[in-house]
């Protein structure tokens, strides 16, 4: 049961919260408004238009600038009650800053937990809308409409090419299907041998019975290596691994992906023998940033709870400088862990580890 002076810090910071939000993202489209004004006047759109694409763009702007409002919430809620001698009145009753940050925390895990799934699920689904008025309305040129030059490994000993993609019809062009050799007495210099190549015209996705069936189809079986029996088909039902839906997915920007999607993604082309190691970094650092809420919070309360001189503005600028320092540090260290041997959930969560580490030992360094 939260006790009258938790229920009084909270109600503070969730209202400096709410009016810092706002703030910063009226001040954020503004700036952009004023950035794309010149693209919305080239193509006429109109304001209904210009309305719904800031409406879908709102939520990658809140997972931007939330942990900054939460900062500035906390720092000017607790620099607040610090100025006025409210901290050196609670510890004279016996609440400790540990108490203190009790409620607060908590705050800062329930932000975190909702971030969470906001930026996994919902920011997902609204960029997908924002990039399809960008398309439409601002005649930007990238489209998920089709898939160029698709090369992947359906399986072990399966390759797949195909030159052109239509997710639209759901259809294929110019297939190229390689079968290798998987018994190690069919092995040549160590290496798999082609035992069989299929080439067709196109390639058509069922939706009935969710399966492929090549066109105008040519079967060349390997014997050998010396002879080769070739067989046309009119029609060839083929069962492959990879399925219509996977093949969107592969042509979709990573921010418009969700959680789940993007995990299916991964493993698709890990399956196919790509190098996922980068976006398996990317991953995990995106579901790890949800926690910069909690981490500001505890660097926030540290540094404002404690008069210093200069006051509240000193406080905050101390606390940004530690802010925008993770978030360098989030961002620096995926490259530096994209060219150590570390395993992407500890590149990906790097930045948390170390500045949580350091926010709690601030809180400890506090005078109480």
């Amino acid at each position: 049961m939260l006790r009258l002076v938790d229920r009084y810090i909270l109600k503070q910071i969730i209202l400096t919260l709410v009016f810092a939000l706002v703030a910063l993202c009226v001040i954020f489209i503004v700036i952009n408004f004023m950035e794309k004004m010149d693209d919305f006047m080239d193509n006429k759109v109109t304001w209904q238009t210009i309305v719904r694409y800031y409406l879908v763009y709102l939520p990658e702007i809140l997972k931007i600038l939330t942990p900054v409002s939460i900062l500035l919430a906390c720092l000017f809620t607790v620099g607040r009650l610090s100025n006025n001698n409210e901290i050196t009145a609670m510890k004279s009753g016996g609440m400790s800053l540990y108490r203190l940050i009790i409620p607060i925390a908590l705050l800062g895990i329930l932000l975190s937990a909702g971030q969470y799934y906001f930026n996994g699920w919902i920011v997902p689904t609204a960029n997908e809308e924002k990039e399809r008025i960008s398309q439409e309305d601002l005649k930007q040129t990238y489209s998920e409409k089709s898939v160029n030059n698709l090369a992947l490994r359906d399986s072990p000993n399966r390759n797949i090419l195909m030159q052109y993609y239509d997710t639209r019809i759901k259809k294929g062009f110019k297939i190229l299907i390689e079968e290798f050799s998987n018994n190690n007495d069919k092995l040549i210099n160590d290496k798999l041998i082609i035992v069989k190549k299929i080439e067709a015209k196109n390639i058509l996705w069922i939706d009935e019975t969710q399966s492929w069936i090549l066109n105008d189809v040519i079967v060349r079986n390997v014997k050998n290596q010396n002879e080769i029996i070739a067989k046309r088909y009119e029609k060839l039902p083929i069962d492959l691994n990879i399925k219509h839906k996977q093949i969107v997915k592969i042509n979709k920007k990573a921010n418009e992906m969700n959680f789940d999607e993007m995990e299916e993604y991964i493993n698709v082309l890990k399956n196919g023998g790509r190098d996922v190691r980068k976006l398996e970094i990317e991953y995990n650092a995106a579901k790890a940033l949800p926690m910069a809420n909690l981490i500001v919070i505890l660097f926030a309360v540290s540094f404002a709870s404690v008069k210093k001189r200069g006051g509240l503005a000193v406080q905050i600028a101390a606390a940004m400088i530690i802010a925008f320092s993770y978030l360098i540090f989030f961002e620096i260290s995926k490259p530096i862990g994209l060219s150590m041997n570390i395993s992407p959930i500890i590149v990906g969560w790097s930045a948390n580890i170390i500045f949580l580490i350091s926010g709690i030992v601030s809180i400890f360094k506090t005078r109480t």
